[in-house]
Parts: C-alpha cells; sequence; structure tokens
C-alpha cells in the first residue's frame, strides 16, 4: 500500500467535494488576508489605528444592509430596494429626532419595515419575480423620500446635543457605536441561520423550493420574513448614517443595493440559493472596503476606479462559484 492510499485511507487526504466547499467558503477570507498583510506592507498608514477604525466604521453601515441581504438570497430571492430604503430611513430619523431618540430611532425601522414586508407578501402570495416587485419598491421608496423633502430641497438636520446623535457618533475605545451594532447584528444574524429553525427554513427554501413545500416547511412565510427583516435592517442602517452625519442626506444609496449584492456574494452566498453564512458577508464587506482603501491611499487613481475593481472582482468570484458548483 502506497503512501498515498494510507493516507486517504486514514482521511488526511480531503474529498474533491468536502476541498471544493473549502474553498468556496474560505476563498474570501483568503483574499482578504493576502489584500490586508500586502496593503499592511505596501503602505505605512493604511495599518494605523486610525485608518482601521475609519475602515470598520464605513464597513459597519453596508454589514447591517448585507446581514438581511444575505438572509434574502440564501432564500433564491434578490432585494434592490435596500438602497433607496438605506436613504428613507435616514431622512426619517433626521425627522423624527426633533420628537425624541425613540421616534428618530423607531420611524425608520417601521416604515421600512412595512415596505419590507410589503415587498415580502407580494412574492411569496403572487409568486411574483422578487426583482420586479423590490425593484418598484425602491422607485417608490426613493420617490416617497423626494417628496418628504421638497425633491431633495430641504435637509433635516440633527441637533448636535440630541441623544440620537451619540448613537452614531459615541465611541468605546476609539471604535463608533455603529460598529459594535454591526457586531452584535451579525453575531446573532449566524445564531439565527445556523441554530434555529427559521434559519433552516430559509435554507431550505433556497436550495429546493419545491421539495420544501412537500416537506411542510413554511416556505411563503419564510420569504416574508426574510424580506422584512432586509427592510428593516437598511432603515437601520440610514438611521446610524444619519446619526453620524448629524442629517438626513437625500442623496446616499444611490446603487447600494448593488454593493450589497456584492458583497454578499464574494463572501461565498450562491446567487441561486440554499448556501451562505453571515461571517463570509462580513468578509465580503471587508474585502471591498479594503480594496476601496488602497485605492484611495494609491492618490493618483480616480476614484471611479473603485466599482471597476469591485465589478471585476465580482466577476470573478461569480464565475468561480459556477465553476465549484458544477
Amino acid at each position: 500500500m502506497t503512501v498515498s492510499e494510507t493516507s486517504r485511507q486514514h482521511g488526511a487526504v480531503l474529498p474533491k467535494a468536502t476541498r471544493t466547499k473549502v474553498l468556496q467558503r474560505q476563498g474570501a477570507a483568503v483574499a482578504l488576508v493576502l489584500m490586508v498583510a500586502v496593503s499592511w506592507l505596501v503602505f505605512p498608514r493604511f495599518g494605523s489605528l486610525d485608518n482601521l477604525r475609519d475602515l470598520a466604521l464605513q464597513g459597519s453601515f453596508l454589514v447591517v444592509i448585507a446581514i438581511g441581504m444575505t438572509f434574502v438570497i440564501i432564500t433564491g430571492g434578490i432585494d434592490l430596494s435596500v438602497g433607496s430604503l438605506y436613504a428613507l430611513g435616514g431622512v426619517l430619523a433626521a425627522w423624527g429626532s426633533q420628537y425624541g431618540f425613540l421616534a428618530a430611532l423607531a420611524l425608520p425601522l417601521v416604515v421600512c419595515g412595512l415596505i419590507g414586508l410589503i415587498n415580502g407578501l407580494l412574492i411569496a402570495r403572487t409568486n411574483m419575480a422578487p426583482f420586479i416587485v423590490t425593484l418598484a419598491s425602491l422607485l417608490f421608496a426613493r420617490g416617497l423620500l423626494l417628496a418628504i423633502t421638497d425633491e431633495g430641497a430641504n435637509t433635516y438636520q440633527i441637533p448636535a446635543d440630541s441623544a440620537f446623535v451619540e448613537l452614531g457618533r459615541g465611541t468605546v475605545f476609539g471604535f463608533g457605536y455603529p460598529i459594535f451594532v454591526a457586531a452584535v447584528l451579525a453575531v446573532l444574524g449566524g445564531m439565527v441561520l445556523n441554530r434555529t429553525n427559521f434559519g433552516q427554513n430559509v435554507f431550505a427554501t433556497g436550495g429546493a423550493e419545491q421539495s420544501a413545500v412537500l416537506l411542510g416547511v413554511p416556505v411563503a412565510k419564510t420569504k416574508v420574513l426574510v424580506y422584512t427583516m432586509s427592510g428593516t435592517l437598511a432603515g437601520l442602517a440610514g438611521a446610524l448614517t444619519a446619526a453620524y452625519l448629524q442629517s438626513g442626506v437625500t442623496v446616499i444609496g444611490v446603487g447600494l443595493e448593488l454593493d450589497a449584492i456584492a458583497v454578499v456574494v464574494i463572501g461565498g452566498t450562491l446567487l441561486t440559493g440554499g448556501m451562505g453564512t453571515i461571517l463570509g458577508t462580513v468578509i465580503g464587506v471587508g474585502l471591498i472596503k479594503v480594496i476601496q482603501n488602497v485605492i484611495n491611499q494609491i492618490g493618483t487613481l480616480d476614484s471611479n476606479y473603485q466599482s471597476v475593481v469591485s465589478g471585476v472582482f465580482l466577476l470573478i468570484v461569480v464565475v468561480l462559484q459556477r465553476i465549484l458548483r458544477r
């Protein structure tokens, strides 16, 4: 018996299917580690504490949105409305801050969650395509935003002494509160996805919907819940951003839904549904933010190259997913 045969017999060599899953799930993590290591060596400022804090803070808002998007995509759906809901949530939070902390936080969560609920009901009960339903919600939320702000002419400011501002600008050991909010939500999202019946229903719905229905999985209810979650988290991210900026900015969030989809897919979640992790999504956010930060530090490259690099990277990941799936 050869050494190779002995190794296989004792499990030293992983089966091909196992190696494929490891590569698909950990590829983004490996890329992130390599990117951070190279950036740390090439750009001295990259490893500074201030820069790492900025990276974490800027990524935290996208993480909150991408958590909801992860659940949606695992079910085999898509949510194009999160960018507009993010902007709408920020404006509603800024407007509601005049009535106190609770109003500023609750208003965007309720309104954006309600829009997400409507998305889920239309998709689950009428079998309408998620792309069409959430595209309509994108237009509705952006239109509502413009109506509230008189087509962007009014920008609602949040007083600097407001308790709500502390939610976006407060720090612990120099790290902003939004970072900790995103971290807590990521941990909770991972536990819900992997350790609850609801999480198993999410995987079953995306993996084989018809089989899930035959097995008694509440597919319709699961879809309603994930789209409601996605809308609520987008509203929360908007509220956190408004607290950080001390105003409800009307022009933010354009194209953010594409960024959310990109980081989820880069993190290893299949666009076809049935597989994905919250950790992978967080790693995807980190990878995109590191790439953007490096481009900014180069200085000679236009900021538009960030979108070019992100697009190329996403295309490579999707192609690799297709190959690995086969």
